[in-house]
C-alpha cells in the first residue's frame, strides 16, 4: 500500500524542511502550499503550489486540486507581531482547515508551542484560538507542542567563540528546557500519521534531556571550546524598564508598540521554562515533559563550532 498523500504548510522554514524530508523519505506524496515567490526555497523535486494562504478562496482551489489524506501545518508567524500572529497562526491555518473539511481530509497535525500553557502574549492567544477551532472541527487532529528548538538556543555560539561572555538573565537558572532538534521533531510530527495514541490529543514533546538552564547551556559551550566559563548577568528589571518605555511610546507610535511586544516576548522566554506546567504545584515539571529523539544540544553546538551547520535563527534571535 502506498503512503497517503500529504498537504504540508510552512515547508520553507527549518522545521518544515525537515518535515518535508522525513515525509519524502517515508514515501509520502507531498504537496507544499507556500507563499507566492517562495517555491524556489524548497528542495529540488518538491511539489508545491504557490498560494495566498490569507485568501480562503485561493486555498480552497488548491485543496480541490491536490487534496490529501492529511494536513501537517508547520506554519507560524515569523515575528510574533500581533497582526502577523492572527493572520498566520490563526487565520491562514483556519483557511486551510476549512478547505480540508470540504475535501474530506481525515487528519490535521498542527505544530503549536508549549508556551501556550501560560498565554500572556498575543501570538500565544492566536495559536490557542486555532487550537480550539481545530479540536472542534470534527476532523481527527494532533496538536504537537514542542519545548525549545536548537536554533532558539544558538544565538550566542558565535559570541562565545569570539571570546565574549555568555549572557544570562538573572543568575542563569531562572528557566530550563529540554530542547528538541528539527530532525527529531519532524520524525515525531510525521509519526502522528500512524499513531492512534496521538489522535485527538495535545502532545507536549521535548528532546532526550536532561533539562538545561541557560547557565548549563553556556557551560556546554565553554566546555566544547576548552575555555573557562564566563557569564554576564542581565537583570530582568532592565527588560521591564525597556518594556515600560516602549509601551508608553507605543500609545502614539505603532512601531514602538510592536517593539514593546517583541520585548515582552523576550522577557517571557527569559523568565518562563519551556517544560510541562503542573497547575497543581504551579511549577514547571521536567519529569512530566515527554522526551523523544536522539539529537543533543551539545552535538548541535559542536557542529556549529566546527562550521558544519547553521544556527538558522532568523527572527528567533534575541541576543
Amino acid at each position: 500500500m502506498s503512503a497517503p498523500s500529504i498537504i504540508l504548510l510552512g515547508a520553507t522554514g527549518t522545521i518544515g524542511r525537515a518535515t518535508l524530508s522525513e515525509l519524502r523519505a517515508q514515501g509520502h506524496d507531498v504537496t507544499c502550499l507556500v507563499r507566492q515567490g517562495s517555491g524556489d526555497k524548497l528542495p529540488s523535486g518538491a511539489k508545491f503550489l504557490e498560494v495566498d494562504l490569507g485568501d480562503p478562496d485561493a486555498v480552497a482551489r488548491c485543496m480541490d486540486t491536490r487534496g490529501g489524506a492529511a494536513v501537517i501545518s508547520c506554519m507560524a508567524s515569523r515575528t510574533g507581531r500581533p497582526a502577523d500572529a492572527w493572520a498566520v497562526d490563526y487565520q491562514a491555518n483556519m483557511n486551510v482547515l476549512t478547505a480540508a473539511q470540504a475535501v474530506g481530509c481525515a487528519h490535521f497535525i498542527l505544530l503549536s508551542a508549549i508556551c501556550v500553557q501560560k498565554p500572556l502574549l498575543e501570538f500565544q492567544r492566536a495559536k490557542l484560538a486555532f487550537e480550539a477551532a481545530l479540536t472542534a472541527s470534527g476532523l481527527h487532529w494532533s496538536i504537537v507542542r514542542p519545548t525549545a528548538f536548537f536554533k532558539s538556543l544558538s544565538g550566542q555560539v558565535r559570541r562565545v567563540q569570539a571570546g565574549k561572555p555568555f549572557l544570562v538573565f538573572g543568575d542563569g537558572t531562572l528557566t530550563a528546557c529540554t530542547p528538541i532538534s528539527d530532525r527529531d521533531l519532524a520524525r515525531y510530527l510525521v509519526g502522528c500519521l500512524n499513531a492512534p495514541a496521538r489522535l485527538n490529543r495535545i502532545l507536549p514533546i521535548g528532546g532526550p534531556g536532561p533539562a538545561l538552564t541557560p547557565h548549563a547551556q553556556g557551560e556546554v559551550l565553554f566546555d566544547l571550546l576548552g575555555k573557562k566559563p564566563r557569564f554576564r548577568q542581565v537583570p530582568v528589571a532592565l527588560m521591564d524598564g525597556i518594556i515600560a518605555t516602549l509601551s508608553t511610546l507605543g500609545r502614539v507610535n505603532q512601531g514602538m508598540a510592536e517593539k514593546a511586544e517583541f520585548a515582552r516576548i523576550g522577557r517571557y522566554y527569559a523568565t518562563e521554562s519551556m517544560l510541562v506546567w503542573n497547575p497543581t504545584t504551579a511549577r514547571y515539571d521536567a519529569e512530566a515533559t515527554p522526551a523523544f529523539g536522539d539529537d543533543s544540544l551539545r552535538a548541535h553546538y559542536q557542529r556549529l563550532l566546527l562550521g558544519n551547520g547553521e544556527a538558522g535563527l532568523g527572527d528567533h534571535a534575541i541576543f
